[in-house]
């Protein structure tokens, strides 16, 4: 087939081929489907059936070469001059429906920018992350360092190794969760547990630290219990604190466990009592209250006490556990429940509310992400 470019002998340069009648009517019915078009898959459908390889077009150029040389420049220009009238309108056509869908968009897309936006309820800190975050802050500003350990246990770690006998109440089943099977890191631990208290993070940090050591051990926790106030997985942050002997005492771990309490409840006279109590792993061991108002319900007002934490000096058995002489180191221990802190400052009832996803409940008592109180305890402490 000769070029678009060919020149007939027959036909002055400039000047278009008339069509045949046969041409003609093919040209203005292919017109007329093109204009029908009215979707680009119509469109598509429509430039195949004329240009595609059983295309109508494409039908016309299959005799062309068995055809006399003069005959074929004639009738090659017809054709070009008909490919070029086609491509044309295929393509004029595209564009306008490229135009009508662009509006369409537009129309169905557009946004009135003067109502105002209803913006989505902004996400809320949970008040466990919240307490644990005010925490370790608060313990931050007096030197503590964060210390961190396995949830799965050995009972070494979790009981042996902080003088807790074998017929101790808390190494029942009915207190604690025992995994089936497996060896603990110690010879003759044969049942590793769920961490029943992050004190095993104290006896690591022992193990593997050198004194002296400020650590507090923020995680989760493991008991077989669930009621109103307990939980079977709650939330635990204990402190240690271990030097020279004769350089900590009693006097320390009571303004330590003060200026926190103080702090974090934000009561600068909030009462404050240190109650003679037991633990295996500290000798001599208190539990420590803060005055509250049974009535009302209110902290720091009233008579009435309330217990919050467990301290006391580490049990020397422990730190000879943890190959530090006692005779050379001493130091303090304590512990409390996050979600009980959480539940005391937060005016809550239910410690299970804690963990029913109930976002409802989350929006009350979760706390904004840039919520100025934990700034305020930094700055405070600085």
């Amino acid at each position: 087939m000769a070029g678009s470019g060919t020149a007939s002998s027959h036909v002055p340069e400039g000047a278009t081929q008339p069509l045949p009648p046969q041409e003609a009517q093919l040209r203005d019915a292919l017109l007329a489907e093109i204009s029908a078009a009215t979707t680009q898959e119509a469109w598509e459908s429509v430039r195949v059936g004329i240009f595609g390889k059983s295309g109508r077009f494409r039908a016309l150029q299959q005799g062309l070469g068995k055809l006399p040389p003069e005959e074929r420049r004639d009738r090659g220009q017809v054709l070009n001059g008909l490919k070029k009238t086609l491509e044309g309108a295929l393509e004029s056509r595209r564009q306008e429906l490229a135009r009508q869908a662009l509006a369409q968009r537009l129309e169905r897309e557009r946004e009135d920018i003067s109502v105002p936006v209803e913006l989505p309820p902004p996400g809320r800190i949970h008040p466990i992350n919240q307490a644990i975050a005010e925490i370790v802050s608060l313990f931050a500003v007096q030197g503590f360092d964060v210390a961190e350990g396995p949830d799965i246990e050995s009972q070494w770690h979790n009981f042996a190794a902080l003088n807790t006998p074998d017929h101790h109440p808390a190494r029942t089943e009915q207190d604690t969760f025992y995994l089936p099977g497996g060896k603990g890191e110690v010879e003759g631990e044969e049942r590793l547990v769920l961490r029943t208290q992050t004190s095993g993070v104290q006896i690591r940090t022992m193990l593997d630290g050198q004194p002296p050591l400020r650590i507090i051990a923020p995680g989760r926790t493991y008991r077989a219990d669930h009621d109103a106030t307990h939980s079977p997985m709650f939330h635990q942050c204990e402190g240690l604190m271990i030097d020279r002997k004769g350089t900590l005492t009693l006097a320390h771990l009571k303004g330590v466990l003060t200026d926190f309490l103080r702090r974090y409840f934000g009561q600068p006279d909030l009462p404050v009592r240190f109650r003679a109590s037991y633990f295996p792993f500290t000798v001599p061991s208190m539990e420590i209250d803060i005055g509250w108002s049974k009535q009302k319900g209110t902290i720091g007002a009233g008579e009435d006490w309330l217990e919050v934490l467990g301290a006391g000096m580490v049990q020397p058995r422990v730190l000879a556990n943890c190959g530090l002489d006692p005779a050379v180191w001493q130091g303090f221990a304590f512990g409390m429940g996050v979600e009980r802190l959480a539940m005391l400052k937060n005016g809550i009832a239910d410690l299970r509310a804690f963990y029913d996803s109930d976002l409802r409940w989350l929006r009350h008592y979760g706390a904004a992400p840039m919520d100025s109180g934990l700034a305020s305890a930094l700055v405070e402490g600085a």
